[in-house]
């Protein structure tokens, strides 16, 4: 069973970065596609990004793009997701997910994964 464990939520003012983590374990060589997205109360389900094994990105926010880059680093099997420009609307819990898939032309969206984790909150405060 592939568990997902995210990291680095937080609450920051309006402005400023944080640095979200997801490292799967046990390390399986099976992972293909990681990504992110994320819920806030009342509002919509929102895909961010996913990320392939050999790296390639695909933001589902255009909204998003500018501020949120995701990234991996298979060696320590996690997936990051780098949020500058923060602003109140990003206050949210943060999911990661990740999928042993193939055969995809390009990764879904997160939520569309097999594996996800427990969600790392991040507040923005005005």
């Amino acid at each position: 069973q592939v568990r997902l464990m995210e990291s680095g939520g937080g609450s920051v003012q309006a402005g400023g970065s944080l640095k979200l983590s997801c490292t799967h374990s046990p390390y399986n060589h099976d992972i293909t596609c990681m990504g992110w997205f994320r819920q806030a109360p009342g509002k919509k389900r929102e895909e961010i990004a996913s990320i392939s094994l050999g790296g390639e990105a695909i933001y589902y926010a255009d909204s998003l793009k500018g501020r949120f880059a995701i990234s991996r680093d298979n060696a320590k099997n996690t997936v990051y997701l780098q949020l500058n420009s923060l602003v109140p609307n990003d206050t949210a819990l943060y999911y990661c997910g990740a999928d042993q898939r193939t055969g995809w032309a390009e990764c879904p969206p997160a939520s569309h994964f097999g594996y996800r984790g427990q969600g790392t909150q991040v507040t923005v405060s005005s």
